[in-house]
């Protein structure tokens, strides 16, 4: 099912893809008899098609499900049932994504043969970017690539992120060469598991390399630009490595340290260290230091940014922008931990117009129709499932241009028209093949990172640190929230309406809020939330301390009366959980009483499998 990609065969690379997006509804088809055939004795396929493999039947009797239904056979193959129960090929590890259920990441199987579809999609994206980009095999690309967090399952699988999973395979690490795709960051910096020593090395190493560097990444916009923030802070410390031609004491992980010392960090370079000291330290005209244009600044041939710049990630362009001095932001792929789904086949698009092409042969593909309604005045997609529409699906090339879907995916891996949760429309069709802009994820309300939190999670967790104001006569009557990108890392912030039961002094006076209990409403609000936001807050660092912003009696009815005016039904309104228009957070921001912030990281630990799952 995977045809031949020679890296080195661009020409041949394109042909495929046209024949790919040229005959996508027969390959769709090829895609699910193969699936069918090879999966049909499964358990739990035989519990709906009894060993047949019609397609017709197929979609008539399985039922489309979430993660909640198929998570029992997940956790039974963790603690050691045989990977068949799902999958007629074994099941080599579960990737944990960033979704998550009963607060703990989800896990999806995966096989050896999926790491050779990833690896097929990896490789059409050089041939791709080729077309718009020249020279690319005159340099390097420094792109800052790191592992995560993993664990052991009781069977022996092992449970980690998809990209740690494919940064540690051997179709990573023993790629054939390609001039084309070249790293400034040695593999033992990348499988670094301290990500500060990991971040620090890369770092260095793009430095050192910075007059061969021609692009430059990450996954997600949000790690690049932690990774810029991270340079502000230790850019004296790696110049100061760069003239002594030595490493700093505290990098202690031995692998980076034989990567730097024994090659990359050749010597003493003093002219290298004092040109990136002056582009680092250079002033602002007001007498500040000014970081505007700092990329081009420090690596002048770079033609473009290589980052996921849709979706949540795509609040954080104005500052991408800012730091790039103008650079093209290119999102190459569409990718989750459940499969690997396509490609962006026009790279250089301005991000709001970016569309990924979905590759037939990657998974068989069918989309639920939802309506595209507004609410609360934050102008998102609801992804609300019209009622008739609600058991019908449409395949791959039966999408309709300008509609919005669900996705729902049947993958070589054990899935079967399970809902991924994101919200796409269709832009257009490469060929037979539809392109898609992804709108968002469904019932995800803040994301600042890979953290993915719902309006449901938020509730509990505001519902658990309500408890601390009951001693204290407070009563939280109103709440919504945004995520704040406008520093690094970014931050959840609470907008709280607070209401007291003892009422005024005789002077009219309401109680002051005491800072100390605010503070434990805070950390209260984070311990409750998710194991993936856990975990970015306490060992990532990649999201800031949560902040509560109290604000003054009525000014939620001021945000209702916003949002009745921008078209909401008064009689229909409900406080909106999670807002977006600047001018909504400036009537929350005009009312303020006070600023609170946790002043301590929520508990963290892996995830452990078994005893009782997830």
């Amino acid at each position: 099912m995977l045809p031949n990609c020679d890296l080195n065969d661009e020409e041949g690379a394109m042909r495929l893809i046209e024949d790919l997006t040229t005959n996508a509804g027969r390959v769709q088809q090829e895609v699910l008899n193969k699936i069918l055939a090879s999966n049909a004795e499964t358990e739990y396929l035989q519990s709906f098609l009894k060993g047949l493999t019609d397609g017709d039947r197929f979609k008539s009797d399985v039922p489309i499900v979430d993660y909640e239904e198929i998570k029992p056979y997940i956790e039974r193959i963790a603690n050691g049932d045989p990977s068949r129960i799902i999958s007629s090929q074994p099941i080599t590890e579960l990737l944990t994504s960033s979704g998550t259920s009963g607060g703990r990441p989800k896990m999806m199987p995966s096989t050896a043969e999926d790491l050779d579809r990833k690896t097929f999609l990896y490789n059409l994206l050089i041939p791709v970017i080729n077309k718009y980009v020249e020279g690319l095999d005159q340099g390097k690309g420094m792109y800052l690539l790191f592992i995560k967090p993993e664990t052991s399952t009781p069977s022996g699988l092992m449970a980690r992120p998809v990209l740690t999973s494919y940064y540690k395979s051997k179709n990573f690490l023993n790629r054939p060469f390609n001039r084309f795709n070249i790293y400034t960051s040695p593999d033992e910096t990348i499988l670094c598991s301290d990500s500060k020593q990991s971040m620090y090395c890369q770092l260095l190493c793009g430095l050192v390399q910075r007059r061969q560097v021609l692009r430059v990444g990450a996954v997600f916009a949000s790690a690049f630009l932690r990774a810029i923030k991270f340079l502000e802070d230790h850019w004296r410390e790696i110049c100061s490595n760069i003239r002594s031609g030595k490493l700093s004491d505290w990098i202690i992980d031995s692998g980076c340290r034989a990567a730097l010392e024994g090659g990359v960090l050749g010597g003493p370079d003093v002219e290298l260290a004092e040109s990136i000291e002056a582009e680092c330290g250079r002033r602002g005209g007001g007498g500040g230091g000014s970081w505007e244009g700092i990329i081009r600044r420090l690596w002048p041939r770079t033609k473009y940014v290589e980052v996921i710049v849709t979706g949540s990630m795509a609040q954080y362009i104005p500052m991408l922008e800012f730091y790039s001095g103008g650079l093209p932001l290119v999102s190459t792929m569409y990718a989750s931990s459940e499969c690997y789904f396509g490609i962006n086949l026009r790279p250089l698009d301005d991000p709001a117009d970016v569309s990924y092409t979905l590759l037939p042969n990657m998974a068989y593909f069918e989309f639920l129709a939802v309506d595209h309604e507004k609410d609360g005045g934050d102008g998102r997609c609801n992804g609300v499932v019209k009622e008739e529409e609600e058991k019908v699906v449409v395949d791959l090339v039966d999408v309709k241009v300008g509609r919005y879907y669900e996705l729902i995916v049947t993958t070589f891996t054990g899935l079967y028209r399970y809902r991924v949760g994101d919200i796409l429309m269709v832009t257009g069709f490469h060929n037979s093949a539809p392109q898609f802009r992804f709108v968002h994820r469904r019932n995800v309300v803040l994301s600042i990172d890979t953290d993915k939190t719902n309006e449901e999670d938020l509730l509990k967790a505001i519902t658990n640190a309500k408890l601390i104001l009951e001693p204290f006569d407070l009563i939280l009557t109103e709440y919504t929230s945004y995520a704040d990108t406008s520093s690094i890392p970014g931050h959840y912030v609470l907008f709280w309406e607070l209401e007291t039961r003892i009422g005024v002094d005789q002077h009219g006076r309401r109680p002051e809020i005491d800072k100390a209990v605010m503070e434990e409403c805070c950390i209260a609000v984070e311990e409750s939330l998710d194991s993936v936001y856990r975990r970015c807050r306490s060992k990532d660092r990649s999201i800031g301390p949560l902040e509560i912003r109290v604000v003054e009696r009525g000014t939620f009815d001021a945000l209702m009366d916003f949002c009745v005016s921008q078209g909401s039904s008064v009689n229909q309104y409900k406080t909106p959980r999670c807002i977006k228009s600047e001018t909504a957070i400036g009537i929350l921001n005009s009312r303020l009483l006070g600023r609170f912030f946790s002043r301590r990281t929520p508990m963290w630990q892996p995830f452990k499998v078994g005893g009782g799952g997830l």
